[in-house]
């Protein structure tokens, strides 16, 4: 990654995150069985073995909608990003959420070294963290979703066009909460963790 020495360091951390987030959702993927396990591919990163997706499209879906949120996490509207998993009925039965915040006023250099090791130990958590997630109904969708803090004018931003407001329907009760990790730093603070529905949510 070619690193520009006058790049703020939000926007350093924000180009980071990114890149974790990509890979991390290529990892949840991988994890949920969602392809066969020939359509990925192992590489490194952060001096982890991990998980690429082969398949141009699927590749190319989870890039582009994460890259699509730099300029928003870089001015940090960007609350949650979030892997959810949809039955038939098009109610969610499993999200991978990622709660962000980039300190927007930090105006000292970025260690990347140091973030870079918090964010690593996402990745090893994540990869052993089956045994936390529920099996998928047989026929299911998967989709990547973003919340923003606040709506971005579509007149003023270009990158704003490759996002939809989604029409996912949303449970009725508070879900159930299983945290996987979190780290708390300057000027980054990430936690993951899935949800599922409550066990007196109305059945579909």
């Amino acid at each position: 990654m070619d690193r520009k020495d006058n790049q703020s360091p939000q926007g350093e951390t924000a180009r980071i995150l990114v890149e974790f987030l990509e890979v991390a959702i290529t990892s949840i993927v991988f994890l949920k069985g969602v392809y066969p396990s020939g359509a990925f591919e192992r590489r490194r990163y952060m001096n982890l073995v991990v998980q690429r997706a082969r398949h141009p499209q699927l590749r190319d879906y989870i890039h582009s909608a994460v890259f699509g949120l730099l300029p928003f996490i870089q001015k940090g509207m960007v609350e949650r990003a979030a892997v959810i998993f949809f039955n038939t009925d098009g109610i969610p039965v499993e999200r991978f959420v990622f709660k962000l915040a980039v300190n927007q006023s930090y105006g000292s250099k970025v260690e990347h070294a140091d973030l870079e090791f918090s964010l690593r130990s996402f990745l090893i958590k994540l990869s052993v963290s089956e045994s936390l997630t529920k099996v998928l109904p047989r026929d299911y969708r998967w989709e990547i979703t973003a919340y923003f803090r606040s709506l971005p004018e579509a007149s003023a931003n270009k990158d704003v066009e490759q996002w939809i407001p989604t029409d996912t329907r949303q449970w009725e009760q508070p879900p159930l909460l299983t945290p996987i990790k979190s780290m708390s730093s300057e000027p980054l603070c990430v936690q993951l963790y899935i949800e599922h529905p409550s066990l007196s949510e109305p059945k579909p």
